[in-house]
């Protein structure tokens, strides 16, 4: 069956614009995300400081902008000082984090200059497990400050006259984790990172800083946290992380379409805390929200079936950790979920998709072999290339659809994006089983649109190295005195961009552009 949808557009309601760091990565030691990912010598596309050809066009095309490094849980467990310096001269550290062995080939420099030739700006995070203030401020000067001291003048002699002049960084990661070395509570962690935070400003007040916010919405302390954490913090810190990873339930694939309902409840709550607390203590500075971890990801599985076997092996060196093997459904969702971010560019103010390569990551490659993009990477690169301006929120007149996890929600999620004289439009056609016909309102021509689903209709359709069978397919849209109507198969996500009217650009109020 195919239904009727309308998405209505009133271009001088745009709002908040969207920052280019909403469309950010990440990149861990962890699995084979550096080693065998980014980082392989031996093969053919290798450049000469070891990186692969293959993976850094493709992070090229994707089109993030920001890198979140060098993790994660590895952070909590590691010392900055193994990666710099020659590289024969670097320790091997067990890394218990990932139960894996650590060789310190990639470390600051490496992966600074690498995220330099791919248009990533480096977001660094410290180590607020098993180190401190002290060594957190330790990198800092190292990184940042021109020479003259000790840890400038070493960094000067391993290769970088300049500083790397690096703006954001992590305060620590998932600190309110059991799981996570070092793990403390909220009161514990509030303090360590408000010592950590003024000690970094007193060096280089020009940094931004982001404080560990809960690791999950379904943690038992999620609010209480935030609440204690921003009490200590709020008025020396920049942004707030949130971690949000989904995943399908065996047998409601309706739900995990509707993810992106929970991912924008979330985002409310951590905004509303964030309000409250500024009021209550007096804060004028504001304060953004990091969703520097999201994606789809199946946990179960790795809690269940392949963490156990990681744990009890040995401590292989870049062991297959969460290559999950992702198919049109799950696109669909990460498409989804971009729109949520997108929606709420007023208080989100970085995203980071974790991961880059191999680990849940949108570029899966092979040693030795071919590097390809899995589904999840054509909703980023659509979003990451065309989200531009003001976010425009559309009103939708659709179909209700019913799930068990989120209750009722419209069959069709979007939002859109203006740009000087250049509209986008993202949706996604959230039913299993209807098409739907989708009408909306922009005075202009349509310079591109296109559709991504599953081959055949097969939401279970994944990409490989030998073929690419979940890609955007061009299609054909009706324009008629500016209503423009294309057709979104089930589960599938559209992307459409507008040149407006000149005409149209009058009716947009004040410096909406």
């Amino acid at each position: 069956m195919t239904r009727s949808a309308t998405i209505s557009l009133d271009l001088s309601a745009a709002g908040a614009t969207v920052s280019p760091r909403i469309f950010g990565t990440f990149v861990e030691h962890m699995g084979r995300c550096v080693y065998e990912g980014i980082y392989e010598p031996t093969h053919s596309t290798a450049d000469a400081t070891g990186f692969r050809g293959d993976v850094r066009e493709l992070v090229r095309g994707l089109g993030a902008t920001i890198v979140r490094y060098p993790g994660g849980n590895f952070v909590s467990g590691y010392r900055w000082e193994d990666g710099v310096g020659p590289r024969e001269n670097r320790p091997r550290r067990l890394d218990a984090a990932w139960h894996s062995t650590e060789s310190n080939a990639v470390g600051l420099h490496e992966f600074a200059d690498w995220a330099e030739t791919v248009g990533l700006e480096l977001m660094e995070a410290v180590n607020l497990g098993t180190r401190g203030p002290a060594e957190a401020a330790d990198l800092l000067e190292y990184a940042n400050h021109p020479s003259g001291t000790a840890l400038s003048d070493q960094r000067r002699t391993n290769g970088r006259e300049e500083p790397f002049g690096i703006r954001v960084w992590c305060l620590g990661n998932e600190m309110d984790g059991p799981w996570q070395i070092g793990h403390k509570t909220a009161d514990e962690y509030g303090r360590i990172a408000a010592e950590t935070a003024r000690l970094m400003r007193f060096i280089d007040p020009d940094i931004e800083l982001v404080v560990a916010g809960s690791s999950n919405h379904e943690m038992p302390t999620f609010g209480t946290w935030e609440r204690t954490v921003l009490a200590h913090t709020a008025d020396l810190v920049d942004h707030i992380s949130v971690h949000a990873y989904y995943e399908e339930e065996p047998g409601d694939p309706a739900s995990f379409l509707a993810s992106s309902v929970g991912l924008d409840a979330y985002l409310d709550e951590v905004a509303g805390i964030i309000d409250d607390v500024r009021a209550e203590h007096g804060i004028a500075r504001p304060i953004g929200i990091s969703v520097d971890e999201w994606n789809v990801w199946n946990q179960t599985r790795w809690n269940e079936v392949d963490k156990p076997a990681v744990f009890t092996g040995g401590w292989p060196e870049a062991p297959r950790l969460i290559e999950d093997e992702y198919t049109a459904l799950d696109a669909v969702v990460v498409g989804s979920l971009l729109i949520s971010l997108i929606s709420h560019a007023d208080r989100v103010s970085m995203a980071n998709l974790a991961q880059l390569v191999n680990v849940i990551a949108p570029i899966r490659c092979e040693p030795g072999g071919a590097a390809w993009r899995q589904p999840t990477y054509f909703p980023f690169a659509d979003a990451a290339h065309h989200a531009r301006g003001r976010v425009i929120l559309p009103g939708i007149d659709a179909e209700v659809l019913e799930t068990a996890r989120y209750g009722s929600v419209p069959s069709i999620a979007s939002v859109a994006t203006i740009d000087e004289n250049r509209l986008a439009l993202f949706a996604v056609n959230r039913s299993l089983t209807d098409a739907h016909t989708v009408s909306f309102t922009a005075p202009g021509r349509v310079i591109s649109a296109h559709v991504l689903a599953g081959a055949d209709g097969d939401v279970r359709t994944t990409n490989g190295p030998d073929a690419e069978l979940v890609a955007p397919r061009e299609v054909e849209v009706e324009s008629s005195s500016g209503i423009h109507t294309l057709t979104l198969p089930p589960v599938s996500w559209a992307c459409v961009r507008v040149e407006l009217d000149s005409a149209a650009l009058d009716s947009v109020a004040g410096d909406a552009l």
